[in-house]
């Protein structure tokens, strides 16, 4: 056993939801991490929430792991083996897109 190797607790996405009433929206998860001070990183990993509405707490952290692998942060290659940099996946929504088109993240 390794001591002092934790995860940095400031990587870690549920403290910034902790603020979150269930029911919610994928965009209300995004405002409370957001409002938290959370990293860019985190924001990402919320926005690529497959669900746009949850229940419970417990709905939320069995997405994440979807969301994580959807939002690259780990940096593997995606399905099609392409590396994709997606750590600005929100602001790439909606800038340099075409008039009333956003790009796919």
């Amino acid at each position: 056993m390794a001591y002092g190797t934790a995860e940095d607790p400031g990587r870690s996405i549920t403290p910034h939801l902790d603020s979150v009433d269930y029911p919610t929206t994928r965009q209300e998860l995004v405002d409370a991490a957001e409002d938290s001070g959370a990293p860019v990183s985190i924001i990402n990993v919320v926005k690529c929430l497959p669900r746009t509405e949850y229940a419970s707490k417990e709905d939320v952290l069995r997405d994440l792991s979807e969301a994580a692998r959807r939002a690259a942060t780990g940096g593997l290659p995606d399905d099609d083996g392409a590396r994709r940099d997606r750590r600005n996946i929100g602001r790439d929504l909606v800038e340099g897109a075409p008039d009333g088109q956003t790009r796919h993240p």
